[in-house]
């Protein structure tokens, strides 16, 4: 990643104005002193019937943590709905995770492009419990060289289209049904990430959008949360340095390691069971304790 921003968030960053959805798959590293929650792999906590009959959509749900999420969730029980703008992604996890799974391309930002994509999931499943917004991007640049035009991109991707379609999941089947559980995907550190400040402010206003659904919906049994994540290394760090640099990123973590997409997958799963039925209206850090850390460098030099 140029201008090696530290303690990232996602790991899903661009050059261009105009983000892309998350992409990259989980890559295995061996990092500092602290081991992996299980030797070999990650494996999941939660029963392979704690989602049984649920059904869930997951936006960018072809790589990285939204991949990692539909397979959680297929393998708790449910059946999901995938969507992403490239087809190929999309068609390897409709295959790996059989009838349990349709994946059909949609841009989020395009209304109606989401419109027929949740036609053709009421076609399908007939109803909709979990909405998991996970798609979402941004590009590397610093505050003063961010143009407006870059900045209302990434809003317009992460902020607007999930304002969007979280409302039409809701009409159509979660404030019918008086049920229902909205996941975001926020960042860690949550008081700003150096180069990356124009979608800081995006993920903040996720935060904001959960709360505030579970101040006027929690009426009608819909939750929601935002989960903040740290350094996941979800394969969208290839392009900037690869694992060395990951390396170096996750000696300012204090457990001396990356995040695996499959850690969020599975606290984005539990707190969309009944396990999490209490927890709405806030965030939840997955970062190795990486907000608790701050950005764990120095600051920048004054400039003369």
């Amino acid at each position: 990643m140029e201008q090696q921003p530290r303690g990232t968030g996602r790991a899903t960053l661009d050059h261009a104005s105009e983000p892309h959805p998350v992409s990259g798959s989980h890559v295995e590293l061996a990092l500092g002193h602290t081991p992996r929650m299980v030797d070999g792999g990650f494996r999941s906590p939660l029963a392979t019937d704690a989602l049984a009959g649920v059904v869930a959509i997951v936006t960018g749900g072809g790589t990285g943590i939204g991949r990692a999420t539909a397979r959680e969730f297929v393998r708790a029980g449910a059946s999901v709905a995938i969507c992403g703008r490239r087809p190929e992604p999309l068609s390897e996890v409709a295959r790996e995770l059989g009838d349990r799974c349709i994946a059909l391309p949609c841009d989020i930002r395009e209304p109606e492009q989401v419109g027929a994509f949740l036609d053709a999931v009421h076609e399908r499943f007939g109803t909709v419990s979990v909405l998991v917004a996970n798609a979402g991007g941004q590009f590397v640049a610093p505050l003063e060289s961010t143009p407006l035009k870059g900045l209302r991109a990434v809003h317009r991707l992460n902020v607007d289209a999930n304002w969007d379609l979280t409302q039409r999941v809701a009409e159509r089947w979660m404030i019918p049904e008086r049920r229902g559980f909205v996941a975001f995907i926020g960042f860690s550190p949550r008081r700003g990430i150096p180069t990356m400040i124009h979608s800081s402010m995006a993920r903040s206003a996720l935060e904001t959008l959960a709360a505030g659904i579970a101040l006027e919906w929690s009426k009608f049994g819909i939750r929601a949360v935002c989960v903040a994540c740290g350094l996941i290394d979800s394969g969208g760090l290839e392009g900037y340095g690869g694992t060395t640099l990951v390396e170096e990123w996750a000696e300012m973590v204090p457990m001396r390691r990356a995040g695996s997409a499959e850690e969020v997958a599975a606290t984005i799963a539990f707190l969309a069971s009944s396990g999490g039925g209490y927890v709405t209206g806030t965030t939840v850090v997955v970062d190795g304790g990486t907000d608790a850390w701050g950005l764990g460098e120095r600051p920048p030099e004054l400039e003369p």
